[in-house]
């Protein structure tokens, strides 16, 4: 989870800057202008949400080493740190990727997460709190479903995805910006006040609801990356590690959410399942033993 919502936050922070950019470039004065042409407007928003998601992209494993507060492991301290390097190293060889940077953040609760911008050019981080309340095996397996997301290219193709959800957020924020303008505010001057106050408003709500989409992605991918965890490891490890951090869930605890693998106190239901980055932990954990079982 904390991959994707570091994604979405920083999107959608990159996306709001290229907004101010384009106000005072005086782009969206030439937008409000042309209201009549919707190809025009598109094509800026093409632009500018393309881009906005590919400077996410580049911005990824800056953003999470400080987000998060992540110490690289560049010279072993221990056996631990030791034992991290050399597993992600291997399971990067066997992946056919390149080595990540390695990290390790400070968190009680059990936490794993990978980002970056291509597969030779990633970053896996675990929390304090894995390694501790963890076996080997598990953890390894962690490390592996997060090795199968930079393989996968999960960061990659959720960048595109990014981009043509924010290409449609900018187009849709312009138009309601120009008809409020226009209706509401019965403003004579284009894009004025009102126009750029309702495209920020409009491009956060729309920013948030479109996040459903990347979500439902995100929701595909897991499934995916633990098959990939089980081949790098076993899925009796991989299943074990779901299980441990299932375990770790407090019933009567505060959080609803365990960040790394999007545990979830009970069945999600209604809008909130939409919103959820990844399955329910017995979703995953049921396919990853049918996949057991035909193998």
């Amino acid at each position: 989870m904390k991959r994707i919502l570091m994604f979405l936050v920083t999107n959608l922070a990159v996306v709001l800057v290229l907004s101010v950019v384009m106000r005072v470039l005086g782009i969206d004065q030439y937008i409000a202008a042309q209201g009549g042409s919707a190809y025009g407007l598109l094509v800026f928003a093409a632009v500018f949400g393309f881009g906005g998601a590919f400077i996410s992209l580049l911005m990824s494993k800056w953003s999470a080493k400080r987000m998060m507060g992540v110490s690289l492991i560049t010279n072993p301290a221990n056996a631990t740190e030791q034992w991290l390097l050399d597993t992600v190293r291997k399971q990067a060889q066997t992946a056919g990727i390149g080595m990540p940077e390695v990290g390790i953040f400070d968190s009680p609760e059990p936490n794993a997460f990978a980002t970056g911008a291509s597969r030779n050019n990633s970053l896996v981080a675990v929390s304090t709190g894995l390694l501790q309340r963890m076996r080997r095996d598990e953890v390894e397996a962690v490390l592996g479903h997060e090795i199968g997301h930079v393989a996968n290219g999960d960061m990659v193709t959720l960048t595109l995805i990014q981009g043509v959800v924010n290409t449609f957020v900018i187009f849709l924020a312009r138009i309601i910006g120009n008809f409020v303008d226009k209706v509401i505010f019965k403003s004579e001057k284009e894009g004025g006040i009102g126009y750029f106050v309702t495209v920020i408003v409009a491009e956060i709500c729309l920013g948030i609801l479109a996040s459903v989409i990347v979500a439902w992605f995100s929701r595909k991918r897991e499934f995916r990356a633990d098959a990939a965890g089980a081949l790098l490891t076993s899925p009796r490890s991989m299943i074990g590690a779901l299980e441990a951090l299932k375990r770790a869930h407090d019933p009567e605890g505060l959080p609803q959410q365990m960040a790394a693998f999007g545990i979830s106190a009970g069945e999600p239901s209604g809008l909130r399942r939409f919103f959820m980055s990844h399955p329910p932990l017995d979703e995953r954990i049921a396919a990853l033993r049918r996949m057991h079982e035909q193998a």
